[in-house]
């Protein structure tokens, strides 16, 4: 949701980057990889030592990344298709640390496991959400926007773990409680989305085109 909405607003910001990382010899899939790799440092090296606002602010950094391969793909005037499998794979990667170094945090060292539970939940819905998307596309089902897609998490989740991090009680659990029910509300969104696209492609297979009319025919 957020996705479609902010898009035109980020590209001013992320584009002029995406040329100058061009410019130094950088590839979009290189950015990728390190965009991935930072996440993941962040999440599982600062979070389960409870360092939930330095881990976030790295997170954050290494998050924008996600922005630039694509702005520099933009510039380079075509993306390929290993980078598009490539940077769906990472952002699982990237989500799947996320959400599993908090959970390890609230369990551990937190003093929180049913935060904890809510991570997982978050966690798993995550994939769900995204592999969802793929196969509709792998099968030609065009779907739109969802209510908690990648950018919704990583700004609840982020937000959460930041203001913990400064000391702020209870925001981590409300906001992660409200990201678990919205993830859960999107996987159902999504299969109806899936199903209403089928439903429609069938009923336009057996209607069919209109057939051609001999010139001077009446319809």
């Amino acid at each position: 949701m957020l996705n479609s909405v902010a898009r035109s607003a980020v590209s001013k910001v992320v584009d002029p980057i995406g040329r100058a990382f061009l410019r130094i010899g950088l590839t979009p899939d290189a950015v990728t990889l390190i965009g991935t790799a930072g996440v993941v440092i962040g999440a599982v090296v600062l979070f389960p030592l409870g360092h939930l606002l330095a881990g976030t602010l790295v997170i954050t950094a290494f998050v924008l990344f996600d922005l630039i391969d694509g702005a520099m793909a933009r510039a380079r005037g075509h993306g390929t298709d290993f980078g598009v499998v490539l940077d769906a794979t990472c952002d699982r990667i990237a989500d799947g640390a996320v959400f599993g170094a908090i959970a390890y945090y609230c369990f551990t060292r937190g003093d929180a496991p049913e935060i904890g539970v809510a991570a997982l939940i978050c966690l798993v819905t995550a994939q769900v959400i995204s592999y969802v998307k793929a196969r509709a596309d792998s099968v030609n089902l065009k779907i739109g926007g969802a209510l908690a897609e990648r950018a919704e998490r990583n700004l609840l989740a982020l937000f959460g773990t930041g203001l913990a991090g400064m000391g702020i009680p209870h925001v981590l659990a409300i906001l992660l409680w409200i990201l678990a029910a919205a993830s859960a509300a999107t996987v159902v969104q999504r299969l109806l989305q899936v199903r209403k696209a089928y439903l429609d492609r069938e009923s336009t297979a057996a209607t069919g085109p209109a057939p051609d009319r001999a010139p001077g025919q009446q319809p």
